[in-house]
């Protein structure tokens, strides 16, 4: 599948005391969402977006390489921390998703539309959510304000009609070819 964050090149290179300085980089790649929650800068503040090395296992140049980084939440950073599967973990399908990579929401994880929490369908979208603790209460109740909203938004439908002589130069018959 094709990933969800298209990756561009590297601006520069990072080193351990420089790679916090890819954070602007990486928020705007991500359209200012974590990796992990998808929560907006805008709702958690740019102070509580950090940077995350995806692979905390990696030693030397591979660690700070601009690929191994992705922007998340301090909530999901800490609950992420240095974890990563081990070989028995891995040989049953636990992993973390890469959404520069693969396709993470709408293949490997859902939201439930009555109790809003995700669900994993596969061992790592399971082993993603827990690890990530994409089920707290404040991102649960996020997604449960985000889809009233869109219910709201949904409820109300824009018609545009265009007066008739405007309608006659460009050229409509009727206004189901503006929508």
């Amino acid at each position: 599948t094709t990933p969800r964050v298209d990756r561009k090149p590297p601006p520069r290179k990072f080193t351990e005391s420089t790679y916090r300085s890819a954070k602007p980089f990486l928020l705007s790649e991500f359209g200012g969402r974590c990796a992990y929650s998808l929560q907006h800068v805008k709702r958690v503040g740019y102070k509580c977006m950090e940077v995350d090395h995806f692979n905390p296992t990696l030693r030397g140049p591979a660690r700070n390489e601009y690929k191994n980084f992705l922007p998340a939440t301090r909530h999901c950073n800490g609950s992420k921390s240095d974890t990563w599967p081990d070989h028995q973990y891995r040989k049953l399908g636990a992993r973390f998703l890469n959404p520069t990579k693969e396709q993470d929401y709408g293949v490997h994880i859902f939201e439930d539309i009555d109790s809003h929490e995700l669900v994993g369908v596969t061992p790592a979208g399971k082993y993603h959510i827990r690890c990530c603790d994409l089920n707290a209460p404040h991102l649960v109740i996020e997604r449960k304000e985000r889809a009233a909203l869109g219910r709201i938004i949904k409820q109300y439908v824009i018609t545009l009609k265009l007066p008739p002589l405007l309608a006659e130069k460009a050229n409509l018959v009727d206004t189901a070819s503006l929508i």
